[in-house]
């Protein structure tokens, strides 16, 4: 299997317009290892540090901040080559999980070590889709994205692994019983360690061909149904990475290693499900893999809300884990847009500009799914919550439906 997925990658990617390409990936993928590691226990500490449903929500607008400000921030360095972007990235990130150590045993600091750290990964996003796609072959921009996911999913399932071994050694169960954060702190240190490496990788890499200089903010009518788009993936992500977690936290007693086994069982079939995915992106086309994963996620969202009604308690902590894992598999159907977008554009500066601002777009219907998620939950009801994203699936359907059938397959310019 290895082997068939360096040779895909190969035939994926053979533009030279990236040079050191493999550092690229090489720090990517240890940031995927360390963005695992601290996925692993970042919904168990925020638990941990008190903080409920509602509570949830609130901290998650400032997690989710600087997706929204994102044109704001990529303005900062517009000037930047996409190296450089890289490298002041994985430095924000470093500082998060130093606050983290540091000073993040109170609510207030915790939030802002974790806007830090969300701060470099947002700005990693639309550098690693438009270094993606502008290194592919023609007509394999979604195998191209596709492998590239797959490769920061390995990162993630080799650092969500080591989140259980950590928390099932006898010395820090016995200090979490005792309410203390030892394997917390551990799994920051390692995040930090893996950040360094990042790092070192990245200063490694040499400018790309050309200048290419971002658009500050760029909106234009071809791309309002990306834009469109992008609003119910918004909504989507945020009931799904906020919510689904804190559903097994709060209502099925999900521990930190268990979280984490989970969410590494979800990296290990990505390996394998996303670079899949692309290839049936580039086969099917763009529409139709946008239609089929609103229809799933209809089903999904309906199960996460009614579970516990519909099954015994130790049954729906099971339907919900495989309904999790699920989600998470059809979620990465998301690179279909980024696809269409790359099928649409005059050229690469266009495309990362439109990224960029579909990126922040997307953040601005989070933020306030985040606050009204977790209050809707906390007055209403779960049901409620998940009744809503199910509302919003068949919207989301109903928008792919009117996204133009493609028609041609068209490389970029150079």
């Amino acid at each position: 299997m290895l082997i068939s997925m360096i040779s895909a990658m190969t035939r994926a990617f053979r533009s030279q317009r990236v040079e050191r390409y493999w550092l690229f990936l090489l720090a990517m993928m240890l940031f995927g290892l360390g963005g695992g590691l601290f996925r692993g226990v970042q919904d168990n500490y925020l638990a941990f540090l008190g903080i409920d449903e509602a509570g949830r929500g609130i901290v998650e607008f400032f997690r989710e901040l600087p997706g929204l400000l994102l044109f704001l921030l990529l303005a900062l360095f517009y000037r930047l080559a996409e190296r450089h972007i890289i490298r002041v990235a994985l430095l924000f990130s470093l500082a998060g999980m130093a606050g983290f150590i540091l000073v993040g045993t109170a609510v207030v600091p915790a939030v802002v070590a974790l806007t830090l750290w969300s701060l470099g990964e947002h700005l990693i996003m639309p550098v690693r889709q438009s270094y993606a796609i502008h290194s592919s072959e023609p007509g394999k921009e979604g195998m191209a994205i596709g492998l590239l996911r797959g490769i920061e999913n390995a990162g993630q399932v080799v650092g969500l692994a080591l989140v259980p071994f950590i928390f099932l050694l006898p010395s820090i169960q016995a200090d979490r019983d005792a309410g203390g954060r030892q394997g917390y702190v551990i799994v920051f240190i390692a995040v930090g360690i893996m950040m360094i490496l990042a790092l070192a990788a990245a200063f490694g890499m040499v400018q790309s061909k050309g200048k290419l200089e971002r658009k500050r903010l760029y909106f234009a009518r071809k791309y309002g149904k990306f834009y469109g788009l992008e609003v119910f993936y918004g909504a989507r992500k945020q009931v799904f990475l906020t919510f689904g977690p804190y559903l097994l936290i709060l209502h099925y007693g999900a521990q930190t290693e268990y979280l984490a086994t989970l969410l590494g069982i979800c990296a290990l079939l990505n390996i394998f499900f996303t670079p899949l995915i692309g290839k049936l992106i580039d086969r099917l086309g763009y529409r139709a893999i946008m239609i089929a994963d609103t229809v799933f996620l209809f089903f999904v969202c309906l199960l996460y809300g009614f579970a516990h009604r519909l099954f015994p308690h130790h049954i729906a902590v099971w339907v919900v884990s495989i309904n999790f894992i699920l989600d998470w598999i059809i979620s990465n159907a998301s690179i279909a847009a980024s696809v269409y977008v790359s099928r649409i554009s005059e050229d690469k500066e266009e495309m990362t500009a439109a990224l960029s601002t579909g990126i922040s777009i997307n953040h601005l219907i989070s933020v306030a799914i985040a606050f009204g998620g977790g209050f809707l939950w906390k007055t209403l009801g779960v049901e409620w919550l998940f009744i809503l994203a199910a509302l919003m699936a068949v919207g989301n359907t109903l928008f792919a439906m009117s996204v133009p059938r493609e028609e041609s397959k068209e490389a970029l310019p150079a």
